[in-house]
Parts: structure tokens; C-alpha cells; sequence
């Protein structure tokens, strides 16, 4: 008797333990969202080609003052020539 409680616990932590990793391998890891400039989208950051790093738009805003909207920051980040 003591042998078939001990392997029916073992059969259960073992399913628990699939669909744990399961539920985790369908998520995203924090940070694995980079675009090709290596900015983390999840934690705000973009691409500005003219400062030629990855930034939070909203600070950028504040910095160079110009208004915190997406037109201002894309308009901003522009390189002229296309450039990128």
C-alpha cells in the first residue's frame, strides 16, 4: 500500500510540474521583446536614429523638450536622408 501512495505522489508532482514548464515556455521571458536595435518595447523604449540609441520617448520629450506625442518623437528621432 505504502508503495503505490509513494508512486501515485510521484505521478502527480511529475504532472504538475509539465504544465508548469508548458505555461512558461508559452509566455514571453521578460526583456525577449527587441526589435533590431536591441530596445526592449515592454520596458518603453524605441529606436532614435538621431541620438542613436534606444530611448524612452517620454524622457527624450523632456530632455530636448518637445511635446511627449509619437508624431514629436518620430519627427525628432529623424535623420535627415533617411538615414537610420
Amino acid at each position: 500500500m505504502r508503495t503505490s501512495s509513494f508512486f501515485a505522489l510521484i505521478a502527480a508532482a511529475s504532472l504538475c510540474a509539465c504544465s508548469s514548464s508548458e505555461r512558461q515556455s508559452s509566455q514571453q521571458k521578460p526583456g525577449s521583446d527587441r526589435d533590431p536595435h536591441g530596445c526592449i518595447a515592454s520596458a518603453g523604449y524605441s529606436w532614435c536614429a538621431k541620438t542613436k540609441q534606444c530611448e524612452r520617448p517620454w524622457e527624450l520629450a523632456e530632455r530636448k523638450s518637445f511635446e511627449r506625442t509619437k508624431k514629436a518623437f518620430d519627427n525628432f528621432c529623424q535623420v535627415p536622408g533617411g538615414g537610420t
